[in-house]
C-alpha cells in the first residue's frame, strides 16, 4: 500500500510539473481529514487566489475523482477575492483515491490541484502470540497472527519486561523489538534475557486510525525451549548379535550436540514407502540408550521413519521431525497356497510334455514375498535330477516319464521356503457337468454357468481366451473355484468388449476329474463381426437335378447383415449327395470298372458262341450264302414285335411275322375256312402261323363270329429265286386294316401311295370282295424294315 501511495504522489508531481507556469499556485485543496475509515464521508475544499490570470467572473471549479467528475456544492467569491468551492463524499469504499479541483483553460480543463485520499480501518488485536526459545541461534523468538488487512500502513513492535513475580510488575524493561515489513515474528536476543526469569511479553500494532494491543504472554525462556531433532542411524549387523527377526528393524541414533546436557525423550514414527498408509506413532524411547529394535512391521518391506525429542519432566517444546531414514524389514519364508493346474502333451510313448500352471495365495495378511518358484521331481525317483524348474514366473514346461504322475512346487525367498506342495496329475473318469451357459453382465464381466454333477465335485478349474480365429497357443486367464457345491462364477479379469471367448470348465474330484466342456461367448457383440465359429454347412435332403436359391444371414445380438444370393443345382447321382468328394470319386471309379468288365464279359461271350452271335439285332440271312427258303426263324418266347395302333386301340398285337419259301408246284386256289375265320393255307405255312402270346401255352383257336374282334395275321409268300414278285396273304375280317387316307403318313401307318414309273402316286387299295388277297408287299407297316434281297418286286425294302 505505500507503493501504491507513492505511485499516487509521483503521479500528482507529474501533472503539477505539467501545468503551464501562468497557472502555478493558482489554487489549493484543503482535506478535513487525509485518512478516514472506510465508508465514512470525508469534505474537501478547494481556493482559487485572486492574482490568478486565468481568473473572472466566468470561472467555474470543477471537481474530479480519479477520472469522474464530481458535484460541488457550492462556488463564491471572498472578500479578498479568492474563489472557493467545496465538496462532500458522503461514502469513501476505496481504500485510495485521487481527488483533483480542475478550471476550463481554453478548451480544455487544467488541473490546479491534487490530493490523495486514504480509507482503512483501525488495526486488529494481534493474538496467538508464542514464543520459542532456540539454543542454535540463542534467543528468544516471538510470533503471532496479526489479524485481517487494515488496507492502512500497520506498524507492529514486540514489547517485553523482566518480572520476579507472575508479571504483575515491571523491573527491568526490555528494548522493542520491530519486526521486518510484511513479518510477524521477531527475536529478542541472548544478552536482554533471564534464561531462568519470568517476562512479560505483549504485541502492538498501530496504523493512522489507532492502536491495538495483545494479551500479554509471562513466560521462563527456559520454559519454552525447542531442541533440535536428533539425526537417525541404521544399526549394522554385529558378528555378536544375531540377525533381526522378519518383520523387524533395528535402528540408533544421535542427539543435537547443545542439548547432551538436557534430560529427552523422544518418539518415533514409521510409513511404508509404497501405498498410502498413515503414520504410525511408537511411544516414548530412552534417551539413554540412543538404539532401538523395532518389530511388529510386514516383512520384507520399505518404510520411512522419523523421529522428535523434547525436555523430559521439564516443560519445553517438541523438536520438528528428524529426516526421514529409509530403511527394508527382513524377510520370512513364503506362507502361501498353491492352486496348479497342468495340460499334458505325448510325446512319445515313454515321454510327456507337461506344462504346469500356479496361483499363490497368501494365507496370512503378512506371508512373505516371493522371489521364485522351484518344481521338484518327488525324492523316491532316484537316479534323477530332483530340480525341473526354477523360475519366477508362474507357469512352467518340463518332461517326464509317462509313468510319472507328481511333482512337487515351492516357493521361496532368501528367507526360505515355502511348504511343499504336490501335484499329482489326475487322470480323467469322473461325471461331467450338466450344462454349461454364460450371461454377459457388461462388457468387461461374463458369468458362466453350469449344473453340477453328481457326486459333487471339490472343486473346478475355469480357463478363459481368446476364441477362433485367434492362434491356438495364445495366453489364457485361469482361476480355480474350491467350492464345489457352486452353480457358476464371474469371469471379471482380461475380459473385453467386441472379443471372442473361449471358456472352458473343468470339474475336480478326489482322485480324478471330470472331462472338459466349453463354450464361446462375447461380453458385447458388434454389428457385421464375421468371426463366427462355423464357416461351413451342408445342406440336406435336396433333389437331384433341381436348381436352388441359398442365401446365407450373419446374425448377432446387436444386428444381422445377408449376404449375396447364390444359386447351385444338385447333380443327378444315383448315391446320396452327402457323400464326401473322395467317396464320390471311389464310387464312379468302381462303377465304371463294373461297366467295363461286363462289357468285356459279353464281348467274350459274343466272340465265343457262334450260336449267340448278333443277339441284339434281329437275325437278317445273308443272301450270298443262304437262301429265303432255308431261313425259317425259331419260335422264341423273347421276339414279340408290338404295333402300333392303328384305328382300334383295343386290337391285339401282331405276335409272329412267319416268312416262308414258296413250293416248286405252282399253288392251287386256295380257299377260306368259314368255321376257323382264316384263309385256306398250305400245311407248311399253317404249321407258323400263332395267335396270342407266344410265351403262354398254345392252345386250339375257336370259331369266331365275323364281328367279333380278329387278330390280323400275315403270311410272306416268296421264293428268293422267283421270277415274280412276291405276295403276302391277308385273312378276311370285320374290320378295315387301314383307316382313311393320310397326307402324311407315318412309319407305323400303311402307306396307301406308291410311285408310279411315271413319277404319279398310284393308290393301292385292296379289293373288298376278295377274301384272302394276295398282293405285292408294299403297303404293310411292319414289313418297311425287312429288306429281302432278289426280289425284284420287294425294291428297296
Amino acid at each position: 500500500m505505500a507503493g501504491l501511495g507513492a505511485w499516487n504522489l509521483a503521479r500528482a508531481a507529474l501533472i503539477i510539473l505539467l501545468l503551464p507556469r501562468s497557472l502555478e499556485q493558482c489554487g489549493h485543496i484543503s482535506l478535513s481529514a487525509p485518512i478516514v475509515r472506510l465508508g465514512d464521508p470525508i469534505t474537501a475544499s478547494c481556493t482559487i487566489s485572486q492574482n490568478c490570470s486565468r481568473l473572472d467572473s466566468e470561472s467555474h471549479i470543477v471537481w474530479k475523482l480519479e477520472a469522474e467528475l464530481q458535484p460541488g456544492e457550492r462556488q463564491q467569491y471572498l472578500p479578498n477575492g479568492t474563489l472557493l468551492s467545496t465538496i462532500t463524499l458522503p461514502h469513501l469504499n476505496r481504500s485510495r483515491a485521487l481527488l483533483s479541483c480542475c478550471l476550463h483553460w481554453g478548451n480544455s480543463l487544467q488541473i490546479l490541484d491534487q490530493a490523495e485520499l486514504q480509507a482503512g480501518y483501525p488495526p486488529a488485536t494481534p493474538h496467538n502470540l508464542s514464543c520459542l526459545m532456540n539454543l542454535t541461534t540463542n534467543s528468544l523468538t516471538c510470533q503471532w497472527e496479526p489479524g485481517p488487512n487494515t488496507h492502512l500502513s500497520t506498524n507492529f513492535t514486540l514489547k517485553s519486561f523482566k518480572s520476579r513475580g507472575n508479571c504483575q510488575s515491571r523491573e527491568d524493561s526490555i528494548p522493542d523489538c520491530v519486526p521486518e515489513d510484511g513479518q510477524s515474528h521477531c527475536s529478542i536476543p541472548r544478552k536482554h534475557l533471564q534464561l531462568y526469569q519470568n517476562m512479560g511479553i505483549w504485541v502492538q500494532a498501530k496504523n493512522a486510525l489507532g492502536t491495538s494491543v495483545s494479551p500479554k504472554l509471562c513466560l521462563v525462556p527456559m520454559d519454552v525451549v525447542k531442541l533440535e531433532p536428533p539425526t537417525l542411524w541404521a544399526r549394522g549387523p554385529s558378528p555378536e548379535v544375531a540377525p533381526p527377526q522378519p518383520g523387524c528393524l533395528r535402528l540408533r541414533w544421535e542427539t543435537w550436540k547443545p542439548s547432551l546436557h538436557i534430560d529427552q525423550k523422544c518418539e518415533l514414527r514409521h510409513q511404508p514407502l509404497l501405498g498410502e498408509a498413515s503414520w504410525d506413532l511408537v511411544g516414548a524411547l530412552p534417551s539413554r540408550t540412543l538404539q532401538y529394535e523395532l518389530c511388529g512391521l510386514l516383512p520384507s518391506t520399505a518404510y520411512a521413519l522419523q523421529m522428535r525429542c523434547t525436555r523430559w519432566r521439564l516443560p519445553g517444546h517438541w523438536s520438528n521431525w528428524s529426516p526421514s531414514l529409509e530403511l527394508t524389514t527382513t524377510q520370512r519364508a513364503p506362507t502361501v497356497r498353491m492352486d496348479t493346474w497342468w495340460r499334458q502333451r505325448q510325446l512319445d510313448p515313454r515321454t510327456v510334455d507337461v506344462q504346469l500352471f500356479w496361483q499363490p495365495v497368501p494365507l496370512e495378511e503378512d506371508s512373505g514375498q516371493i522371489q521364485g518358484y522351484l518344481v521338484l521331481r518327488p525324492s523316491d525317483q532316484a537316479g534323477a535330477d530332483p530340480m525341473l524348474c526354477n523360475t519366477t514366473e508362474l507357469n512352467c514346461t518340463f518332461q517326464l516319464p509317462s509313468e510319472a504322475r507328481e511333482v512337487i512346487l515351492e516357493a521361496y525367498n532368501t528367507a526360505g521356503t515355502s511348504h511343499p506342495t504336490p501335484v499329482v496329475f489326475l487322470e480323467s473318469g469322473g461325471p461331467p457337468l450338466g450344462r454349461l451357459h454364460t450371461v454377459a453382465r457388461d462388457p468387461h464381466s461374463l458369468w458362466v454357468g453350469w449344473e453340477p454333477p453328481s457326486p459333487q465335485p471339490r472343486g473346478y478349474v475355469i480357463e478363459w481366451g481368446l476364441g477362433p480365429p485367434s492362434p491356438s497357443g495364445s495366453p489364457k486367464t485361469w482361476r480355480m473355484e474350491h467350492n464345489g457345491s457352486i452353480a457358476g462364477t464371474l469371469l471379471q479379469e482380461n475380459i473385453r468388449p467386441f472379443q471372442l471367448y473361449e471358456i472352458t470348465v473343468t470339474p475336480l474330484y478326489q482322485d480324478t476329474k471330470g472331462p472338459s466342456q466349453h463354450i464361446y461367448a462375447y461380453s458385447q457383440e458388434m454389428a457385421t463381426v464375421l468371426n463366427a465359429s462355423s464357416h461351413s454347412f451342408v445342406l440336406r435332403g435336396l433333389e437331384p437335378s433341381s436348381l436352388y436359391h441359398v442365401h446365407l444371414m450373419a446374425a448377432s445380438q446387436v444386428w444381422a447383415t445377408n449376404s449375396t444370393s447364390l444359386t447351385l443345382m444338385t447333380l443327378a447321382l444315383g448315391f446320396p449327395l452327402t457323400l464326401e468328394e473322395s467317396e464320390l470319386h471311389i464310387l464312379l471309379g468302381l462303377f465304371g470298372l463294373l461297366v467295363l468288365l461286363i462289357c468285356l464279359c459279353g464281348a467274350a461271350q459274343l466272340c465265343c458262341r457262334p450260336s449267340r452271335k448278333n443277339p441284339l439285332w434281329p437275325s437278317v440271312p445273308d443272301p450270298a450264302h443262304s437262301s429265303l427258303g432255308s431261313w425259317v426263324p425259331t419260335i422264341t418266347t423273347e421276339d414279340t414285335f408290338q404295333l402300333p395302333s392303328l384305328r382300334d386301340s383295343s386290337m391285339p398285337p401282331i405276335t409272329k411275322i412267319t416268312v416262308l419259301e414258296e413250293e416248286e408246284k405252282k399253288p392251287g386256289p386256295w380257299e377260306s375256312n368259314d368255321s376257323s375265320g382264316t384263309c385256306g393255307l398250305p400245311s407248311l405255312v399253317q404249321a407258323y402261323v400263332l395267335q396270342g402270346d407266344p410265351r403262354v401255352p398254345r392252345i386250339q383257336p375257336q370259331p369266331q363270329s365275323g364281328t367279333s374282334d380278329q387278330v390280323l395275321y400275315v403270311q410272306v409268300l416268296g421264293s428268293p429265286t422267283g421270277p415274280r414278285p412276291g405276295h403276302y396273304l391277308r385273312c378276311d375280317s370285320t374290320q378295315p386294316l387301314l383307316g382313311g387316307l393320310t397326307p402324311s403318313p407315318k412309319s407305323y401307318e400303311n402307306l396307301w401311295f406308291q410311285t408310279s414309273p411315271l413319277g404319279t402316286p398310284e393308290p393301292l387299295v385292296p379289293n373288298p370282295e376278295d377274301d384272302c388277297i394276295f398282293e405285292p408287299l408294299l403297303d404293310f407297316p411292319l414289313l418297311q424294315g425287312l429288306r429281302v434281297s432278289g426280289v425284284e418286286g420287294l425294291g428297296g425294302f
